[in-house]
């Protein structure tokens, strides 16, 4: 299936212009087939501001950021790159319900991880707005994309494995990773249920995948290992202390009966005095074993030319862009809540 196509742009709101959002305002702008008609700004600080100084980009667009929901929504956009760290259910039904197609990084890949309530609202917005859902990213997203088309080369598969494996210290957000455990006493009660609780979004992905490959989970667990920081490391917007967590390997597990079907993880550290359980890999490790076994490594790597200190810019370019590329294909889907599994393959363009 080709690109949905559209006699005229469509017409995109960004959601916040944060480390992914302004990548995604960034990559709207750049798009002929689509027009950025409005951003929702989080902080105050933000509002009034063209989007051209919120996403770096080299003119005015005459498109001022704004936190009247209402005002936006009088747009009537085509569709919103919502793209916040978590979703707010309150926010993603106005949307919805005003007909706005939903194109998210917010932690959602099927929306499994939110309560019955808050789904079937979401559900329900989705029919009275005749409008789409969807999520994705780069972990997870991109690289379930990657290991269910692996899947597609072999006559059995027994089992897939995602790990992400990375030096997270260039992610220059302490909320983020506080919550996931980095900088805490590897004591700490609770500690591996709350990065459980942070992290579900990839059981949710773990599940996609396995019903995309024929099987219904009978449950989903998760396993966490800390290692302890050697010595100090000031990352400069957050401390690592010695003896506190550097590193985190994670794994949300689906199986079937006794059998470890499906597994997506992750593998990080901050800092430079850490030494992992399991060697770095500085990429995505996406394994099918069946019959064929496949195996891949995928890698984020700068282009000639790329200015931009650290892996942080690629990397919320590489998160943001799944989402903001399949704005056509949304805008094109069934209403409701629709996945990877469900859309066609998701295409950048194609520079001229």
């Amino acid at each position: 299936m080709s690109v949905p196509r559209f006699d005229r742009p469509l017409k995109v709101i960004q959601w916040t212009t944060g480390n992914i959002g302004r990548r995604s305002a960034h990559a709207i702008l750049s798009r002929p087939d689509l027009e950025l008609v409005g951003v929702y700004a989080h902080g105050a600080d933000k509002v009034g501001k063209d989007a051209a100084e919120l996403c770096d980009w080299p003119e005015p667009t005459g498109v001022i950021a704004t936190n009247d929901i209402a005002a936006l929504l009088a747009l009537k956009p085509d569709a919103c790159c919502y793209n916040p760290l978590w979703p707010d259910i309150d926010e993603l039904v106005a949307l919805l319900e005003a007909g706005v197609n939903v194109c998210t990084s917010a932690a959602w890949i099927t929306g499994g991880k939110q309560s019955p309530e808050d789904r079937a609202r979401i559900e329900k917005a989705c029919v009275e707005g005749n409008a789409t859902i969807f999520g994705s990213g780069a972990h997870p997203g991109m690289t379930n994309v990657i290991a269910m088309t692996l899947s597609g080369s072999c006559e059995q598969v027994d089992e897939v494995r995602i790990t992400e494996s990375v030096d997270c210290s260039t992610y220059e957000s302490a909320e983020t990773q506080t919550a996931m455990g980095f900088s805490q006493d590897p004591a700490t009660p609770g500690l591996a249920e709350n990065v459980r609780r942070e992290s579900e979004v990839f059981a949710e992905s773990a599940a996609m995948m396995a019903d995309a490959m024929g099987v219904t989970l009978d449950r989903m667990t998760f396993d966490v290992t800390f290692t302890a920081a050697t010595g100090d490391s000031d990352l400069g917007f957050m401390q690592i202390p010695e003896g506190t967590v550097a590193g985190v390997l994670g794994y949300h597990r689906g199986w079937v009966g006794d059998r470890n079907v499906v597994s997506v993880g992750f593998n990080w550290t901050m800092g430079s005095h850490v030494a992992p359980p399991k060697p770095l890999a500085h990429g995505h490790v996406i394994q099918v074993f069946g019959v064929p076994n496949m195996r891949t490594v995928l890698h984020c790597l700068p282009p000639e030319g790329w200015t931009e200190e650290g892996f942080m810019g690629l990397g919320m370019i590489y998160t943001a862009l799944p989402v903001t590329n399949a704005v056509p294909y949304v805008v094109s889907a069934a209403p409701g809540i629709v996945t990877l599994a469900d859309l066609p393959p998701i295409t950048g363009r194609m520079r001229a």
